[in-house]
């Protein structure tokens, strides 16, 4: 049997349980053979006696052996127990070798809060009270102690919020918390709860952790200094930073820099009466007091503009900060106001020229309001320009003239650009006035409609013409009608009165001799009025191109396009009427010639590339090297106006330019895929302001008047022209050319070298009989770098060459000049003062060969009116060269 004092304590236990049951089995054997005695017969049988034996000796070793396993397994039982508990033994061992050989802290609380287990490392976070912890203890016992040495500093300020903390923490399953030491340490606690409710805690020292983050955390502010100062340094405005004792804590270079600083305004310690200091030292030089250097007065916000003593303008802001002081942000706009002033110099220059112009000039925005007017429409309103700007069109027209326009203002609202003539006074006036108006609209960068600008042009005066060649085409055939009848009436007496009849065919002759005379009156009427136009026009562009080359805002930088818009539709008639006067009056000689179709199709070809992409559209030419005869000017114009016009009306697909032959002939033609011409308009769209209305929105429909120069232009070279059009499908227009001889070979010589002019600031001299041209000319030429001397005749340019600094690099002269002088003489004067030979330009109204030739045999450049500033500058270039 086990002895039971050598086992363990549970072990002994059930060594006693089991001899408790052997004692109980000992007793139920003595029992059952109690009962088997008495249960024998009273004769004593041998058989029942022996069967009672056999019984009762089967349950005995039933019992033995059971009892004998019980045992075996007790032992078996004992042996495990053992085992276990040494191996329990070895596992509590380890553990506390485990725990010691850890770096960090370890302890374990029971459910109870009570100190079960713990390493050494444990008691290293407890300074000065290490030898008072041991098992057992509570938690809040440890704190308390704790609060005593003054060993944990949080513990120390709060310690029942860190008890608390301490659960809040493990019922929320926080993360870990950090707490400093008194001896400088930091510690991190980690805490779980086990299975049974207690807690296991790791300590850990994260002193050097939090030297790092606190060296990190002190480079970093340093980074973010550092970066501060260089963000101050590298904007463009001034900033002062002054703290709630008005001593100067921040900086930047363009402080000092603006405000020109003396060292110790912005020295380190610098204080804000140093500032003012300085200002005072300034004496007479100074500003004053301005606002923001009174310092009580620095919780107020202030944004004002201040003239500095270095003659800077600064925009200064004051800001006051949260916690006392404030900041300063100067910006020097110096600049800006240069331009504001220059700006408004600018719109002095453009009212000077729109004023200036012969025609009604205004702007109306989206809501019907005049925002510009020049002078000619503000006398036609007969109200001031205050009374005018600002208010709607139909607060300022009587109901009869705003009523006429306003389906007109509709359309060029919705963008279309729209031209009409209407009455410039109302109906019943005692002196009727017509003009002929175009709307022209004002699309934004999204194609919005931001209004339109008006030209009116007075054409009474044509009307009138016109009028007047009626009413004389109306007599003349009247008195025709008149004296055919008599002649009728009359015939019987014929020989008696064929005095008479010689008298009415002689009335007869002058009629119809002063309707002619009228006509051709009215062509040259025409002529003369739009070739006189051409010189106010040619110095409003010329101020234009000037002002264009300035810097201004984007608002501006519109209204200037949308002027040069405007002068260049002005342009575009008067080169039109013209050209049609010109043809008309029979001014325009042909000067026949052989010459290669190519030279004159090419260049058109690549002159409407840029018009037909802009229309979306593709642009064709399948070249020739046929020779033809005829002007190439009249017929350059001729295929021009159909290229023109294919673009123009046609809204997708593409154009077609080519030739083919047809006997002594070459056909010139130009196909397109527009909506097509109806038949019976045919005749209608030579005449002129004739346009077909095509349900576009286009607002650049032209004038109306190309396909009449092309009429005239074909009659003047007697060439037919032929038009096919299928409605939906497109057009062709075209132009039979004699065919001509293809020119001799000839040698070309390269051009002699010119002197080389000062390409970065060439001294140009302009001579002209027009002031103004002459400031435009000066404006425009200055604004491209050039320095312009300017002389109202020969004379004075020669007076004034021993005044430059140097000897011109060029020369520009009108060609009608006073006293009936040429630019062509003058030129040749001031080559002759100056000794060699300047290059020259000339520049002229008059078309004519003759004059074209004269300066051709001069050496000279010839320009035409109205002037185009880009032609002029890409001639400089050439010539300056």
């Amino acid at each position: 049997m086990l002895n039971p004092s050598t086992a363990p304590p549970d072990q002994s236990e059930q060594i006693a349980e089991l001899e408790r049951k052997l004692a109980k089995l000992e007793r139920i054997n003595q029992v059952l053979v109690d009962r088997v005695e008495r249960s024998m017969d009273g004769q004593g049988s041998a058989f029942s006696l022996f069967q009672t034996a056999i019984v009762l000796e089967a349950q005995i070793r039933a019992r033995t052996l059971a009892l004998e396993r019980t045992l075996a397994d007790l032992e078996q039982s004992y042996h495990h127990a053992a085992k276990a508990q040494e191996q329990a033994e070895t596992a509590r061992l380890r553990l506390l070798a485990s725990i010691e050989s850890i770096s960090e802290g370890f302890a374990l609380f029971d459910a109870t809060d009570r100190l079960v287990l713990f390493n050494q490392r444990y008691l290293t976070f407890w300074p000065g009270m290490a030898d008072r912890i041991h098992t057992g203890m509570l938690f809040a016992e440890i704190v308390h102690l704790a609060i005593h040495y003054k060993c944990v500093l949080d513990a120390y300020r709060d310690p029942e919020g860190w008890i608390d903390r301490r659960t809040r923490q493990h019922a929320d399953r926080n993360g870990p918390s950090v707490h400093a030491l008194s001896d400088g340490r930091w510690m991190q606690v980690n805490e779980k709860r086990t299975r049974d409710g207690g807690i296991v805690g790791i300590y850990t020292d994260i002193t050097s952790l939090k030297r790092a983050e606190t060296q990190q955390r002190e480079a970093e502010l340093a980074q973010k200094t550092n970066l501060l100062q260089a963000t101050l340094d590298n904007i463009f405005q001034g900033v002062a930073v002054y703290d709630r004792h008005l001593a100067l804590v921040a900086w930047n270079n363009e402080f000092v820099r603006l405000l020109d600083l003396s060292p110790a305004c912005v020295a380190p310690g610098a204080r804000f009466d140093d500032l003012r200091a300085f200002n005072r030292a300034l004496g007479e030089h100074g500003i004053g007091q301005p606002s923001f250097l009174n310092p009580e007065e620095g919780a107020v916000p202030l944004s004002f503009e201040q003239a500095w003593h270095s003659g800077r303008i600064l925009y200064i802001d004051r800001n006051p900060m949260p916690e006392g002081g404030f900041v300063l942000t100067f910006t020097d706009i110096t600049r800006r106001k240069r331009t504001e002033e220059a700006l408004r110099d600018g719109e002095r220059r453009i009212r000077l020229v729109t004023d200036a112009m012969p025609a009604l000039i205004a702007y109306v925005d989206a809501e019907e309001r005049y925002q510009f007017v020049n002078e000619p429409y503000r006398q036609w309103l007969d109200r001031p320009v205050g009374q005018i700007l600002g208010r709607k069109m139909g607060d300022l027209l009587t109901p009869e003239l705003y009523d006429r326009r306003k389906d007109f203002v509709d359309r060029a609202m919705a963008g279309e650009k729209v031209d009409f003539e209407v009455e410039l006074t109302p109906s019943g006036a005692s002196e009727q006035h017509y003009a002929h108006v175009s709307f022209v609209p004002h699309l934004g960068d999204e194609k919005q409609s931001l209004g339109f600008f008006t030209l009116m042009q007075d054409i009474t005066e044509r009307r009138r013409a016109d009028a007047t060649i009626k009413e004389a085409n109306e007599t003349l055939e009247r008195r025709v009608a008149e004296r055919t009848a008599a002649l009728t009436r009359l015939n019987a007496q014929l020989k008696r009165e064929i005095a008479d009849r010689r008298e009415i065919e002689k009335a007869l002759q002058i009629a119809k001799s002063e309707a002619e005379q009228a006509n051709i009156g009215k062509t040259r009427f025409l002529a003369a009025a739009s070739h006189d136009l051409l010189q106010p026009l040619n110095a409003a562009r010329l101020f234009v191109s000037a002002l264009a080359d300035l810097d201004h805002p984007k608002p501006n930088r519109g209204l200037i396009s949308n002027i040069e818009i405007s002068l260049s539709a002005v342009e575009d008639l008067l080169a039109a009427l013209l050209d049609i006067s010109k043809l008309d009056a029979g001014a325009v000689l042909p000067e026949l010639a052989d010459f290669p179709v190519a030279s004159l199709l090419g260049p058109l070809v690549t002159e409407h590339q840029a018009l037909a992409r802009e229309h979306g559209l593709a642009l064709r030419y399948v070249p020739s090297r046929a020779v033809v005869r005829s002007d190439i000017r009249l017929l350059r114009s001729i295929v021009q106006n159909f290229l023109s016009n294919a673009i123009r009306y046609t809204r997708r697909g593409r154009v077609l330019l080519g030739c083919r032959r047809i006997g002594n002939g070459l056909k010139i033609e130009v196909w397109d895929s527009g909506l097509g011409i109806p038949a019976d308009k045919f005749d209608e769209i030579f005449e002129e302001f004739r346009q077909l209305d095509t349900g576009g929105t286009r607002n650049d429909r032209g004038l109306g008047l190309g396909l009449a120069i092309v009429k005239r232009a074909a009659k003047t070279l007697d060439l037919p022209i032929e038009t096919r059009s299928r409605l939906g499908k497109g057009s062709v227009f075209a132009v039979t050319v004699p065919l001509g001889h293809k020119p001799a070979a000839s040698l070309r010589h390269p051009p002699g070298r010119r002197a080389p002019g000062n390409l970065a600031n060439p001294m140009l001299l302009v001579v002209d009989d027009q002031h103004s041209i002459l400031a435009g000319m000066q404006a425009m030429l200055e604004g491209w770098g050039c320095t312009a001397a300017v002389a109202a005749s020969g004379d004075e340019a020669l007076a004034l060459l021993p005044s430059l600094p140097r000897p011109p690099d060029l020369v520009i002269a009108d060609y009608h000049l006073e006293a009936g002088t040429t630019g062509i003489t003058e030129i040749c004067r001031i080559r002759q003062a100056v000794g060699r030979p300047l290059p020259g330009i000339v520049i002229t109204a008059n078309h004519t060969p003759a004059v074209q030739t004269l300066v051709k045999q001069h050496g000279f450049s010839l320009l035409r009116k109205p002037l185009n500033p880009a032609q002029l500058r890409a001639l400089l270039s050439q010539l300056l060269a």
